[in-house]
């Protein structure tokens, strides 16, 4: 990195990915229990490399699920039980912020990793502005679906294979269930904005979801697995597979997880998407969201790209967060 801005702009990161300071460490599991039960036949890599391949197959299958009946408006929360179960009743409550704006446009909002309740809020209202009604989700393990006795969101992305993938599987049928909610009060015109994580998990709903005619896709890759072994915020994660997986390795069992396996499915389908990346991202490298910007051109699927001068975190600091804000806000406005 040279130049005296880039510099600049890294310093800034640094700082802000720095502050955090219970970032732990966790041991490298399989997690096949996650998926498959007990049944791995003394072989828990190869059957979670079968499941995986099977998965990305009959992935219209993985990602769906019965829709939700006991959906509940409690002023402008909306809970319901999520499609897919873990341990934790706590995770299992899915939610979601309504900020209701005219009568036909919504949008699903997913914020980052380890976003709070008040993630995002800013943005739903200021899409508010624009007459679009949002619907802000609270991912698994996130906010108020934190288990008791966690501080992070790490069982939504951690160096155990199998429960990383559930932990998506369910955020992305969570998704599911409320663009089904959106739908019986009457919208009609869908669409979904995803940041980080979120992007990563809002391009799969899309993928897998005609109903959603319009995708912004706030940091963007091809791979799940490359964000986390090469990203500056995760290296924590990365640490707890080193010795075990390869980034190889865990591309492949990752790779159900990951856009690059369902780019696909947008072929031959008119879903407008704004992919915004950042020039100087260190979670995020720009190698990688370049290669997004490459296949949706190879592939002839409509997109517009905004570029921002900052990196990761910096999106969200003055001045890059109102013209992020703004560009997607613009963009659903013109597009949904």
């Amino acid at each position: 990195m040279s130049g005296w801005y880039a510099k600049f702009i890294d310093r800034w990161e640094r700082r802000l990915a720095t502050r955090d300071t219970n970032r732990v460490i966790r041991p490298f599991e399989w997690g096949s229990e996650w998926l498959l039960g007990a049944s791995t036949n003394g072989n828990a890599g190869q059957a979670l490399g079968e499941f995986v391949d099977q998965g990305i197959r009959n992935s219209e299958e993985f990602y769906s699920a019965a829709t939700p009946v006991d959906f509940r408006l409690d002023g402008g929360l909306l809970t319901f039980t999520s499609a897919i179960q873990s341990p934790f009743p706590e995770n299992n409550r899915a939610s979601a912020d309504f900020f209701p704006a005219g009568k036909d446009r919504a949008v699903v909002v997913l914020p980052q990793w380890n976003s709070d309740a008040q993630g995002h809020i800013g943005l739903c209202k200021l899409l508010n502005r624009f007459g679009i009604t949002a619907l802000r989700v609270s991912m698994a393990y996130h906010d108020r679906r934190m288990p008791t006795g966690f501080e992070r969101a790490d069982y939504h992305v951690s160096s155990n294979v199998g429960r990383t993938i559930h932990a998506c599987r369910q955020t992305i049928i969570d998704v599911s269930s409320c663009l089904s909610w959106l739908e019986q009060r009457g919208y009609r015109r869908l669409a979904i904005l995803g940041t980080s994580l979120g992007s990563c998990m809002a391009f799969i709903a899309a993928a897998h979801d005609p109903r959603i005619k319009c995708g912004v896709f706030n940091h963007v890759s091809m791979y799940f697995s490359d964000v986390v072994w090469t990203g500056l915020s995760t290296q924590h994660v990365r640490k707890g597979f080193e010795g075990y997986l390869t980034q190889d390795e865990l591309r492949r069992y990752w790779s159900l997880i990951s856009p690059a396996s369902f780019l696909h499915r947008l072929e031959g389908r008119h879903m407008p998407s704004l992919l915004v990346w950042a020039k100087y991202d260190s979670t995020f490298l720009p190698e990688f969201s370049l290669q997004v910007l490459e296949n949706f051109r190879r592939r002839n699927l409509p997109h517009a790209v905004l570029t921002l001068p900052c990196a990761h975190y910096t999106t969200g600091r003055f001045p890059f967060n109102w013209m992020d804000g703004l560009a997607m806000c613009r963009f659903l406005d013109r597009n949904l």
